[in-house]
């Protein structure tokens, strides 16, 4: 029989898989819970305010930083190369 988490867990569990940038796999092996269940927990507390709108105003422009930053961080990999011309 599963481990029975109480309903702070949960809504903890869920506020941090929509808010830390994380990906749901990450929280609930983190959380030691399974996917379907954090999913199921989602689900349960989509329509409560387990998560602020700022709170999800900011894990948006955080998911938009993390993606530029890493677009700009590619683009400066590129530049660092030599031009193909000068490979042999």
């Amino acid at each position: 029989m599963g481990l029975k988490r109480t309903d702070e867990f949960r809504q903890d569990a869920v506020r941090i898989a929509l808010t830390s940038g994380l990906t749901r796999k990450q929280v609930a092996d983190d959380l030691g819970a399974g996917m379907s269940k954090l999913n199921k927990w989602i689900t349960a507390h989509r329509d409560t305010n387990v998560v602020s709108q700022e709170d999800l105003d900011l894990a948006k422009e955080n998911e938009r930083l993390r993606r530029e930053n890493r677009i700009l961080k590619e683009e400066r990999e590129i530049k660092k190369r030599p031009p193909s011309s000068w490979r042999a």
